[in-house]
């Protein structure tokens, strides 16, 4: 057996592999990153939640936040296409919060400060530097990896986190992949400049709006910059028969709550478009190999759980492998212990998601009534305590009662969803 050069390597840049670099190497392992990409570059989810700034901390990335120019946020607003006036919600409302805030941020820019900070921490960082095969034995992993200026190279390691992103190394290796039939969605989303912005904290926060067939986002970001974005089926965006820049322009036209914020925007990114971007993989975890981030799965963008995901990912990975490189017997007991963790979030995800998609949820959610604290239990989840303690989940099973009830009962105001005629004002595209 060749001499092991690494203890951890770690596929993939992004946040689940910054995060599991950063806390390996300051935990004194060998530690390096193969990132197919050359940072920065463009990537969605810019809204973060509140339950990550314990890991921000551990981290000791504040501090570079600050001067990076991230926004705080401080909560979120929901409304429906039928009216123009949503609920806002505050995390330091939420069912015993510990946080009142999180960060908007340009996700390219954030990527890149968690890179540098774990290259800074001791991590090796390669980028441009794709994984092409991947080889186990009994005692060590052996990377192929091609780099964009380097000839053909193996790496070898103890262990390997898959952070690599919706495209899993290991996930296609071992052939993981499983979809969610019932969630075949399309986003589509650009970046504008000059869109309305509220005063005060308002204006930081993050904006859904909940339409008959779709819904939308609208994510205020640094330096006057909005992300705003729609996400519907995939067979109604295939029907509509429109390009990307087409189906969003028209879209939005269509709302009146964003189309009169946008009166003065102009976009200025490309429209993006990603579809049926909802999966998970049958094994997060087997000899030598843990999945983490997006390459262990992804639900759905509307309660931005894909960044905490790969946070708390980042964090456990390497809390299990810094035990596991001088024990590796308890991997047998702290590799199972990480799936479990994993999936019973990723399940408390998806049962919120399910909730989103039906009429229901957003009848419920504009009518608050304080009644057994529901409300802040509500708000908690939306902050990311997805598994918290027993007196949130009891009153979550509550909450999903009511919104099944709503379906027969109407407890809430009943609501069309359907954006009454409106002038469409055209939005202007980048030049």
């Amino acid at each position: 057996m060749p001499d092991t050069i690494y203890d951890v390597a770690i596929i993939g840049g992004g946040p689940a592999g910054s995060t599991a670099a950063t806390l390996l190497a300051r935990a004194g392992r060998r530690v390096i990153i193969c990132e197919r990409e050359k940072f920065p570059r463009f990537h969605i989810g810019e809204s973060l939640l509140p339950v990550s700034m314990k890991t921000f901390t551990r981290l000791g990335v504040h501090e570079k936040f600050e001067r990076a120019g991230f926004l705080k946020k401080y909560g979120g607003e929901m409304t429906s296409a039928c009216c123009d006036v949503g609920v806002k919600f505050y995390f330091k409302d939420g069912y015993r919060s510990q946080t009142e805030s999180s960060y908007q941020v340009p996700r390219a820019e954030f990527d890149q400060v968690l890179l540098d900070h774990a290259a800074e921490t001791g991590a090796e960082v390669r980028e441009q530097t794709a994984v092409r095969g991947v080889e186990f034995f009994d005692d060590r992993v052996k990377l192929k990896v091609q780099s964009k200026s380097a000839a053909p190279e193996n790496i070898t390691a103890r262990y390997v986190i898959d952070a690599s992103g919706r495209h899993s190394v290991l996930g296609n290796h071992f052939k993981l992949k499983e979809t969610y039939p019932h969630l075949q969605k399309i986003s589509i989303f650009a970046h504008y400049e000059g869109v309305e912005m509220e005063e005060g904290r308002d204006a930081s926060l993050t904006r859904q709006v909940r339409a008959i067939d779709r819904w939308f986002w609208y994510i205020p970001l640094p330096n006057d910059r909005s992300s705003i974005g729609v996400v519907c089926d995939t067979e109604l965006y295939r029907q509509a028969k429109k390009s990307p820049e087409e189906f969003l322009e028209q879209s939005l036209a269509e709302q009146p709550f964003l189309a009169r914020r946008m009166t003065r925007a102009h976009r200025v990114t490309p429209v993006y478009a990603s579809a049926d971007f909802s999966y998970r993989q049958s094994r997060l975890t087997g000899d030598r190999w843990l999945l983490a981030g997006d390459a262990a799965g992804f639900i759905d963008p509307v309660f931005s759980s894909g960044v905490f995901l790969a946070l708390l990912a980042g964090e456990q990975c390497a809390d299990i492998l810094d035990i596991v490189v001088d024990h590796p017997g308890k991997a047998a007991r702290l590799f199972p212990k990480y799936e479990r963790l994993l999936r019973r979030v990723m399940k408390g995800y998806l049962r919120f998601v399910d909730a989103w998609y039906s009429k229901e949820f957003i009848e419920v959610f504009l009518y608050p009534q304080d009644v057994l604290q529901i409300p802040p239990a509500v708000n908690a989840v939306l902050g990311g305590n997805i598994s918290g303690s027993f007196a949130i989940r009891w009153r979550m099973s509550a909450f999903y009662f009511i919104v099944w009830l709503q379906r027969y009962l109407p407890l809430c105001p009943r609501r069309t969803l359907v954006a009454p005629n409106a002038e469409k004002p055209a939005l202007r595209s980048a030049a």
